[in-house]
């Protein structure tokens, strides 16, 4: 069902890319398998999930700026059907999870209400019990020679009958216990409105992104392993698939083909997602702290992990001190005093590294450690 609808969807963007470039008129043929094409996809049967996964809806917002204005006017009442579509099925779901709460609650208060009957009528048979024994007990024994011995089992059965009553308030919270915890399992999970998990790939019939986001798929799965016991179930409930097609067709909105002008931004991103000493990003972009927006306009350097940043600074501020670009040759003093070593044998260059009004740098190494240091 999604690779039709996806099929449909390209069929009437290729018609209506090659309707805008000629600049033909509504007669054309271009024009009319475009409209053709959309009015099959306003009798197709979609769902909320279809259209998240596949992702189609955005991208027909384009066909709505459509020069042709019959492509124009088609395109727009194909995303208002999908939009009270994607309406009724969020009602329905709120209606749904509003009824299971609700069942819940009710079995709730009739369970307690029959362990609270159940509780009151065991207390009223003991003590019935116990008064007819305590009676017996008195009528039998009325002379005056047994009454130590009346007075003797008179206790005797109190204490049986306390013992019972003991031991069924035991069984009672043994059974109380027992009742609640299945019930407080299952709320969150009447309560939980996400999007079930994909279970297979979402292609869009073109080699090239649906090998993309194989790899993006194989790159996030790999954040299960890698997730500490801390935040485990909540990569659990993350979907890598869905994920990787998000970010997939995010980029091939905004770069184009893997293959066109911005080739070398996607091997940036694709490396530093799948590289195995960078699980920092591949983990946020599960959770969603990094969004696939923030994703496609990042820096190598902002990809990179912290490892290899601070590698990456440490780098550059060797480089900075090795750098004379050319100027005067070093000159040796004993003015300065190594922190390392103690010793005054040291070399000495400046360098304006800041703007023109500000002091130059002097970059210090000592001859004997080869420490080196700078001041303003």
């Amino acid at each position: 069902m999604d690779r039709e609808l996806v099929e449909l969807f390209e069929r009437a963007k290729k018609a209506a890319d090659a309707a805008a470039s000629d600049g033909v008129s509504s007669d054309d043929p271009e024009v009319s398998r475009c409209v053709d094409a959309l009015k099959r996809l306003k009798g197709f049967p979609v769902s909320y999930d279809a259209l998240v996964a596949t992702q189609v809806g955005k991208r027909l917002r384009h066909l709505t700026k459509h020069p042709t204005e019959t492509i124009k006017t088609m395109a727009a009442d194909v995303l208002e059907i999908w939009k009270k579509i994607i309406i009724d099925e969020t009602a329905k779901n709120k209606k749904k999870s509003s009824s299971d709460d609700k069942l819940l609650q009710k079995n709730e208060k009739a369970d307690s209400i029959k362990f609270e009957k159940g509780q009151k009528a065991g207390a009223v048979k003991v003590d019935k019990s116990s008064h007819v024994e305590t009676v017996k007990v008195e009528k039998i024994y009325k002379g005056d020679s047994t009454k130590l011995v009346s007075s003797s089992q008179t206790t005797k059965v109190e204490k049986n009958v306390v013992d019972t009553l003991t031991l069924m308030s035991e069984k009672n919270d043994r059974e109380v216990k027992e009742e609640k915890q299945p019930l407080n399992t299952k709320k969150p999970l009447a309560g939980s409105n996400a999007p079930p998990k994909l279970t297979g790939l979402v292609k869009c019939n073109d080699s090239l992104r649906d090998k993309v986001r194989e790899l993006l798929v194989e790159a996030l799965s790999k954040v299960v392993s890698e997730a500490d016991d801390d935040i485990k179930n909540e990569v659990n409930a993350c979907d890598p698939i869905r994920v990787a097609v998000t970010v997939e067709s995010l980029m091939f909105e905004k770069m184009g083909r893997s293959n066109g002008t911005q080739k070398f931004k996607y091997r940036s991103i694709m490396f530093n997602i799948k590289d195995p000493n960078n699980p920092d990003l591949r983990r946020k972009v599960l959770l969603g702290e990094v969004k696939p927006e923030r994703l496609i306009t990042m820096t190598p350097d902002e990809m990179a992990s912290d490892q290899r940043q601070l590698e990456n600074h440490q780098i550059k501020e060797k480089a900075l001190f090795d750098c004379e670009r050319g100027g005067p040759p070093k000159a040796t003093t004993d003015q300065f005093k190594c922190g390392r070593c103690g010793q005054r044998k040291t070399t000495y260059y400046q360098l304006q590294t800041r703007s023109a009004d500000e002091p130059m740098t002097t970059f210090v190494t000592c001859v004997n450690c080869n420490n080196h240091w700078k001041f303003c």
